[in-house]
């Protein structure tokens, strides 16, 4: 098992590594495997591609994102542009039924709510957005319809998670309830513990999961 200070020299390393980033301008720090990342970057997206950057390291039981966005003068804008951009966006997305969505935006800061039949298009709800110039943080407050639920969940889920876990799928528990999932048990990277969870949710009849995987170096 990698040492916090091991850890946090493989973060910096992927920060690094990571085209879109300015490294220089993020602080991380690491504590029993929780990194914490601070420091400014000059775009929401950029914030994100640092979490994922992060998420991505061997040995990273959890992330707190404290980045601050700091937009340069050049990418300020009104929220009512920035509203007008986000619906544009929402509607040349083919994967996001923009008619069931509604955004608003406080001081940069873009909130979606409505309902969508499938989390596939919440995500590509928040995707479409969360690159836009102007925009500051995204709040996803979009719900997943509910949906005939069928009697096999349960093992349609199992069933996903051997394909793409593979050899710790025998280490995930699954328990549903009423388009409820949790899923417990152990990984050995936060990369598994995210397929897990996208496993799950692409099961039909799943309105929510709570994932309580646990990452085992």
């Amino acid at each position: 098992m990698k040492s916090d200070s091991e850890l946090r020299r493989d973060v910096l390393d992927e920060l690094e590594w990571e085209p879109s980033l300015d490294a220089r301008s993020i602080a991380v720090a690491v504590k029993d495997g929780v990194v914490t990342l601070s420091g400014t970057v000059s775009s929401y997206y950029q914030k994100w591609e640092a979490e994922k950057a992060a998420k991505r390291v061997a040995g990273v039981k959890a992330v707190a994102n404290d980045i601050e966005v700091r937009l340069p003068s050049t990418s300020e804008r009104t929220d009512a542009d920035i509203a007008h951009a986000v619906v544009t966006a929402l509607s040349s997305n083919v994967l996001v039924p923009a008619d069931r969505i509604k955004a608003t935006v406080e001081n940069g800061w873009v909130t979606l709510e409505g309902q969508v039949d499938w989390n596939f298009e919440r995500e590509a709800a928040e995707d479409a957005v969360r690159y836009l110039s102007g925009v500051k943080g995204v709040t996803n407050l979009i719900t997943i319809k509910e949906r005939p639920k069928p009697t096999d969940v349960k093992t349609k889920i199992e069933s996903e998670l051997k394909r793409v876990v593979e050899q710790d799928a025998k280490n995930i528990r699954v328990e549903t309830t009423d388009g409820r999932v949790i899923l417990d048990g152990k990984v050995h990277s936060w990369f598994e513990r995210e397929q897990a969870e996208h496993a799950a949710w692409s099961a039909p009849g799943v309105r929510e999961v709570e994932n309580n995987i646990t990452i085992q170096p």
